[in-house]
């Protein structure tokens, strides 16, 4: 990889925080864009995506989201082409619980077996003999809540993960889970047009649990010209997709946003935004225009 000096790391200005013992810069970088459309099958172009991936870790990313279900498989594969043997600081999440039938097709699969599975599964892909941060993807209605908590337990045990996370999950299912697994992250919907996930995330911060949000660019009519994100991204000379990850940084110190992209230039355009400060003002004003 290229050499990179610590005045063009710019993730280094999001702060920080302590995912599974390590820690890590509050901007990552979310590994699903990387793959086909519709998340399936390999990239029109690989070798994009693998400079994707390699640009990232050059400007200070210390943080990679990805899930077996991202290709499936095509994205925990890339991560290690591009990056392995891993830099010591890099530290990767996956997620498992979620199958594949086609494009844009995902199903809940929370047995045991399954999980097990796949989390040897990724390790495999993946190159490690441990999972830094593994996630189970949804919460499968049709298995007890408890026997995938304890399969998540057993995998810690064993030493196969270092740490757990949940994703879409109410403040509920958080609790039921922590009475069984230590809880890491959470991985839910959240961003500045989208804030049905408010409680979830007051609850992440008062209990000291990273807030990871998919989809944290979505920024709906508030980008719109004459707009006030538009307005902010003119005030502080950035763009509206800057701002919102900006704001999500602000928003609190257990955010840590992962945007993703298949483009060299978005990934530098997105870890700049670390270097984003917002006065209380501007934030005050996408806060109050947020639904």
């Amino acid at each position: 990889m290229t050499p990179t000096t610590p005045s063009e790391r710019p993730i280094e200005a999001s702060g920080t925080f302590e995912v599974a013992g390590r820690t890590v810069h509050r901007l990552g970088f979310g590994a699903m864009q990387i793959t086909g459309a519709g998340v399936w099958g390999p990239p029109a172009d690989p070798d994009t995506a693998i400079a994707v991936l390699r640009r990232a870790v050059d400007l200070g990313v210390d943080f990679i989201d990805t899930a077996d279900s991202y290709g499936p498989a095509v994205s925990e594969d890339l991560i290690r082409e591009a990056l392995h043997p891993y830099p010591e600081d890099l530290v990767i999440a996956t997620k498992a619980g979620l199958v594949r039938t086609g494009p844009g097709q995902w199903f809940p699969v929370g047995r045991p077996e399954y999980l097990r599975q796949e989390c040897e599964m990724s390790m495999r892909r993946l190159g490690v003999e441990r999972i830094d941060l593994f996630q189970l993807h949804r919460v499968d209605p049709a298995v007890p809540a408890d026997e995938q908590f304890g399969l998540l337990a057993e995998l810690v045990a064993e030493g196969k993960v270092a740490a757990v996370g949940l994703s879409e999950v109410p403040v509920e299912t958080i609790e039921a889970a922590r009475k069984v697994v230590p809880v890491a992250t959470v991985q839910n919907l959240y961003n500045l047009a989208n804030r049905q996930s408010e409680d979830v995330l007051d609850h992440c911060e008062a209990e000291g649990i990273g807030f990871i949000p998919w989809f944290p660019i979505a920024s709906g009519n508030l980008a719109a010209p004459g707009g006030p994100l538009a307005e902010v991204a003119g005030q502080v000379g950035a763009t509206p997709a800057q701002v919102a990850l900006a704001w999500l940084l602000a928003r609190s110190p257990v955010m840590l946003p992962i945007p993703g992209t298949s483009s060299v230039a978005h990934v530098e355009e997105n870890c700049a935004a670390a270097g984003i400060e917002l006065t209380g003002a501007q934030v005050a004003l996408l806060d109050s225009v947020a639904s």
